[in-house]
């Protein structure tokens, strides 16, 4: 699914990435803040493959000959969409990628492909809950839970 443009592999990228849009909205909606267009074109080029993408790279894509997005515009978006929920930061990769299941708070476990880039979030309580644990043994208070795991997708592999 890396760097998807269109239908591959029965995935219609187009369809999945104007569904993320119409949740986006919803989510904005039921938390009374606004999906403004600015927002929303970031939101897209998130979206716009199954990659994570960098902010500066997400910058590059805004810009036009018109009128040139600025950074701050770009990361005061990116904060709007981590707060809502709709987004995830990946720290090891210091990028972003778009959350299938918005919600304004779960744990994020990721597999990132070494090979061509995809991420993939998955869901798996049970690690979670370890973590959780682990860290109240440790007296830890645990802020925010984010599990990322480096190897190869099936076709890297």
């Amino acid at each position: 699914m890396a760097g998807m443009a269109g239908t591959t592999a029965g995935h219609d990228h187009h369809t999945c990435v104007e569904r993320a849009l119409d949740r986006a909205a919803r989510v904005c909606a039921l938390n009374g803040s606004r999906l403004t267009a600015v927002r929303r074109r970031v939101l897209r080029e998130v979206w716009r493959s199954h990659d994570a993408v960098k902010a500066y790279d997400i910058l590059a894509r805004l810009g036009d000959a018109r009128r040139k997005a600025k950074p701050p515009t770009v990361y005061r978006a990116l904060q709007f969409l981590l707060a809502e929920g709709l987004v995830h930061r990946l720290e090891s990769l210091n990028a972003f990628i778009g959350c299938p299941a918005p919600t304004r708070r779960h744990e994020g476990q990721f597999l990132i492909c070494a090979g061509c880039g995809l991420v993939q979030e998955i869901h798996a309580p049970g690690v979670a809950a370890a973590v959780q644990d682990a860290a109240q043994r440790a007296g830890f208070a645990v802020a925010r839970q984010m599990v990322e795991v480096l190897g190869r997708c099936p076709r890297c592999a």
